[in-house]
């Protein structure tokens, strides 16, 4: 009977992959360690998990096939107890007639086989697959809080398998049985099922959950470190009472699908305080519901701890140490700009500061701070809330983003007459926020006048270092790239504890730089940006690239990630 070990001696051997020495090291350490051979093989750099899939497809003639993208059956999956699929390191894929086709990584091992026949009572197909994917997806598959969700799912479904079908009967297409969705929401399983996709959620990390009407079901995903993640999907016919569920905890009203919806709501999991945002919108499938986390406890640790390089974070302290000024954040929508600025906030918030805000919504609640939200269906926008706190004896402001030239206009005019303003805008670097304001209808002269600090964001996916793997950039890739540091490289792998993504947690890459009189000329002058951008580099400031490849020498992040991140320069 053939080995799995010894087809890959065999194979590597005969292709030249593999010599004598090598091959009685790697079975040393095997030994040693206690681990398969091919994962030997493959960390010593003697060959590639990818090649080496290839060649024992070849030879086995037998078909591989990638995992990371497949969409696994849950019936089919239940077929094979967790236990046997962990136990020989296989997974089911799919069931035609009484033949089941499973992933395997020793498609050689005989028990595995004979035990799956006699379990199931099927003939088994296999296809070859790396163990670490198999691994992956059993974790992914056969994930115990998914299976008390589909439990809970069944429950509510449970009583109504039993009613009769009645004849078609044509409604209005967005009529709802107010009464009957009221009762179902109010129901254990469905308040249970809440529940749990919440919890799910804070455990996972998400700072996002999105519920998504589809034809067929409704979807639940999470955002975990910037990225969405597909859950899990409910019936279609229990799409109603979950957002009817979601609407009664957040305040908001159920009789109403035709308009955006906002509220919020609180929670408590281990111990703290967890607030919620709530976004409703309407759909061709019904609406859409995006839940956004808000902890508190990420804006108290101050500016040291949020990650920031040693230069920005100088930067930041000298600006907010002005009297007066506008200190402008700038960067895409999730680049971490709110927290940066609540961060910031927090700091200065003692009791002999009056600080207020304008914002649109209120994503953080603080204490000692007065919070505005704008409401421009009662003409409340930010420029008549903005004109109106002016008359509060402000200390400090905090505009959520400056959107036209009127917001512009006075948010400059407070920098100027005593007040610090704090405020965003949406532009791909720290510079052009300059050309922003004057595109507003700025005169160049306020802007050089009243701007102290401008600065740009973005978040970088930090690199799990429970699961990081050592890998060689080529010199000449890096020549082209412009990364002059010295590091060792690492690729995101994937593991139980950051929920097999190679990344947990994200880390802000910034851009910041104080405008000094040399600046404040250019801008009076209307030089280009470039220009301007060339000045303030020579004067010490990192663009983003440069900060992202400061975090890669940290080994905080992958050079995939700050490229991926950042703009050529």
């Amino acid at each position: 009977m053939q080995t799995i070990k010894n087809a890959i001696i065999e194979i590597l051997i005969k292709g030249g992959h593999l010599n004598k020495k090598q091959l009685e090291k790697a079975l040393e350490l095997q030994k040693e360690r206690g681990v398969p051979l091919r994962k030997i093989l493959v960390e010593q750099g003697i060959i590639s998990e990818e090649i080496l899939l290839s060649l024992l497809s070849e030879q086995l003639y037998m078909p591989s096939l990638h995992l990371a993208k497949y969409k696994f059956d849950s019936a089919v999956i239940g077929l094979v107890p967790e236990r046997l699929a962990r136990l020989y390191s296989l997974i089911p894929l799919s069931r035609f007639g009484s033949t089941i086709t499973v992933a395997m990584s020793d498609p050689l091992n005989i028990f595995a086989l004979d035990d799956l026949r006699t379990l199931t009572g099927c003939n088994i197909d296999t296809v070859l697959s790396s163990e670490e994917e198999i691994i992956r997806a059993i974790k992914a598959q056969y994930n115990p809080e998914s299976q008390d969700m589909q439990q809970v799912m069944d429950e509510a479904a449970q009583g109504e398998r039993d009613s009769k079908k009645s004849n078609i009967e044509l409604v209005k297409e967005d009529e709802i049985e107010l009464s009957s969705t009221l009762e179902e929401s109010e129901k254990a399983p469905i308040v249970k099922l809440v529940e749990l996709m919440l919890n799910q959620a804070l455990k996972k990390r998400a700072s996002d959950i999105h519920i998504e009407p589809e034809s067929d079901c409704l979807r639940i995903r999470y955002r975990v470190d910037g990225s969405l993640h597909d859950i899990f999907r409910i019936p279609k016919a229990k799409q109603n009472a979950v957002i009817a569920r979601i609407k009664i905890i957040s305040n908001l009203d159920i009789t109403e699908n035709r308009i955006p919806q906002d509220g919020r709501f609180k929670v408590k999991f281990e111990g703290k305080e967890v607030d919620f945002r709530v976004s409703g919108l309407p759909t061709t499938f019904g609406q859409k519901f995006v839940l956004r986390a808000l902890d508190k406890g990420n804006l108290s640790v101050g500016l040291e701890k949020l990650g920031f390089s040693e230069e920005p974070t100088r930067v930041f302290k000298e600006a907010i140490a002005k009297p007066f000024g506008m200190l402008l954040v700038t960067g895409p929508t999730g680049s971490g700009k709110s927290t940066t600025l609540y961060s910031i906030l927090n700091q200065l918030n003692t009791p002999e500061k009056n600080i207020i805000t304008v914002e649109d919504p209120v994503e953080y609640q603080l204490e000692g701070i007065t919070q505005v939200q704008v409401k421009p269906d009662i003409g409340l926008d930010f420029a008549s809330g903005l004109r109106s706190l002016l008359r509060q004896s402000p200390d400090i402001i905090m505009i959520g983003e400056i959107r036209d030239s009127e917001t512009a206009d006075i948010a400059i005019k407070a920098a100027l007459t005593g007040q610090l303003v704090l405020s965003t805008l949406h532009t791909n670097d720290a510079i052009s926020s300059v050309t922003r304001l004057i595109d507003m209808g700025v005169e160049p002269f306020l802007v050089a006048s009243s701007v102290v600090m401008l600065c740009a964001q973005r978040l970088a996916r930090k690199i799990c270092m429970k699961c990081r793997k050592p890998i060689v950039i080529p010199p000449d890739f890096l020549k082209k790239i412009g990364f002059k540091g010295k590091a060792d490289f690492y690729a995101a792998a994937g593991c139980k504890y950051c929920n097999n993504t190679g990344f947990y947690g994200r880390v802000a890459i910034l851009e910041a730089v104080l405008v000094d009189d040399n600046m404040r000329e250019m801008i009076i002058r209307k030089e280009a940006l470039d220009k301007i951008k060339e000045y303030a580099v020579s004067k010490g400031m990192r663009t983003l690239r440069d900060d992202a490849f400061l975090k890669v020498e940290q080994e905080l992040t992958t050079l995939d990630e700050a490229i991926r991140i950042t703009t050529e320069e």
